[in-house]
């Protein structure tokens, strides 16, 4: 286990990563269930989804951890559920088994953009300043995802008949009243999660979900009763295991050339989220905790082949989703949450192995992991957050020049619950500012083409 983790290299240990791995996992474990949610809704059935969305988390997650030795790990990315139900099955129309097919594909293009190395430019070509506010960025969307998962936030919606629809609407945000047991227990969670941080308890993250799992029993929060069942899933599992390659995959996305270019607009949306969420990912947590080291990044830079582990991580990352989508699943991508675990020590692949072996035994332990409450979880991601947010200190604050590009990553990532978008607004902004300066010829022609790409992206959103 040494040798092949290189555990000692890497200041970590087995128990650490273990530690780790256990909190990450619990951090995610959400989507076990929330995904199933959302999916079944177009129509697919609720056992294949739940059965589909673990098989992808083990295969990609482990991928991840075998071949990239890297403490990531991987599942049914949140917002892209939702854009797979609401904006493509009941927006455009596809059905589901059509919408799989444009996922698979999205997979196959992020295999070929990482393998042609398309990928690494662009992260090479991302600026100092755009990096840290990219790490300080994902801090404040994992702790905004916390408070949301709790109804910390609520939102009045301006138009409650257009919200019921499930769309997005413009709403007014605001504190909840605290009269809500959810929320009782998840300050319980909060305040242990910041006790064991301040006095540096060894696995205090999990320690904290732990408890207040327990503590939620009293409240009702946590409720072995409503938890899933295993009974009925297995066998409903062919109905979307491979449905890419039935007759209502794929010769049915085909069969009307005249929606060949909406077809084509889609799979661009998913793979612009798809591909950026992750890089955000992995630059807004690996440069700051050494997981990527100075020597990995000049080995990604002047490197052939999969000789870092940047690389190595960005290629498991790129075929979880064609995985996925066979299986059937919207897409899978690196989880933000994997940063609970490396908060909690995790620097090496032997935690994203012990995120596989949980989502492994949560096939047959169903009723416990799913009853897990996210109150138990959010103040765990709220700290975390905390502690990522760290990387804005590093920004020049005082030099305008820097400080509106930062500001637009870092505040879009949570106000837009997306690391894409963050990311596109920092990278549009950066250009604008460069531009208004003279100095657009410093900004890397990738820059220009990416941000194109997302202007690009966010026009053809605006005609779906």
């Amino acid at each position: 286990m040494e040798k092949f983790f290189h555990l000692k290299e890497n200041n970590t240990t087995a128990s650490t990563e273990i530690l780790a791995g256990l909190t990450t996992f619990f951090a995610m474990a959400y989507i076990i269930v929330v995904n199933p949610q959302i999916l079944s809704k177009t129509g697919m059935p609720w056992g294949g989804v739940f059965l589909a969305t673990i098989i992808a988390a083990i295969i990609g997650t482990l991928v991840m951890g075998l071949f990239a030795n890297v403490p990531y790990a991987q599942a049914a990315g949140m917002g892209l559920n939702a854009f797979f139900t609401y904006t493509v099955c009941f927006g455009l129309g596809f059905t589901w088994q059509q919408t799989l097919c444009m996922v698979f594909l999205c997979g196959l293009i992020n295999i070929v953009i990482t393998v042609t190395k398309i990928r690494k430019m662009i992260i090479m070509a991302i600026p100092e300043v755009l990096q840290q506010a990219i790490g300080g960025g994902i801090g404040l969307f994992v702790a905004y995802v916390g408070m949301l998962n709790v109804g910390l936030i609520k939102f009045t919606p301006g138009d409650a008949k257009e919200a019921a629809k499930g769309g997005a609407v413009a709403a007014t945000p605001g504190l909840a009243e605290f009269n809500d047991k959810m929320l009782w227990v998840f300050l319980i969670g909060l305040v242990l999660a910041i006790v064991f941080t301040v006095m540096k308890v060894k696995g205090g993250l999990l320690l904290a979900i732990a408890i207040t799992t327990v503590a939620g029993i009293p409240f009702g929060v946590t409720n072995f009763g409503s938890s899933v069942s295993i009974s009925e899933t297995f066998s409903q599992l062919p109905q979307t295991f491979g449905a890419i390659f039935s007759a209502d995959g794929f010769p049915a996305l085909f069969s009307d050339p005249t929606k060949l270019p909406l077809v084509i607009v889609t799979i661009f949306a998913f793979s612009m989220s798809d591909t950026f969420d992750t890089l955000g990912t992995f630059i807004g947590t690996g440069r700051r905790t050494g997981i990527f080291s100075a020597a990995d990044e000049e080995a990604l830079e002047n490197g052939h082949g999969f000789s870092s582990k940047m690389d190595k991580a960005l290629f498991a990352d790129s075929i979880a989703t064609s995985i996925g989508a066979i299986c059937g699943t919207s897409n899978t991508t690196t989880y933000v949450e994997s940063s609970a675990g490396i908060a909690a020590g995790g620097r090496t692949g032997l935690t994203s192995v012990v995120v596989a072996i949980c989502f492994a035994l949560s096939a047959f332990l169903a009723p416990v992991i799913s009853a897990v409450p996210s109150a138990a979880t959010a103040g765990v991601l709220v700290i975390v957050g905390c502690l990522m947010a760290a990387s804005l200190k590093e920004i020049d604050w005082a030099n305008i020049d820097d400080a509106i590009p930062a500001f637009f990553a870092a505040v879009f990532m949570a106000f837009s619950y997306s690391i894409s978008y963050g990311i596109a607004g920092g990278f549009i902004m950066y250009c604008i500012v460069k531009t208004c300066k003279g100095k657009a010829k410093e900004v890397h022609p990738l820059l220009w083409i990416v941000s194109a790409l997302f202007i690009l992206d966010f026009v053809c959103m605006a005609l779906l």
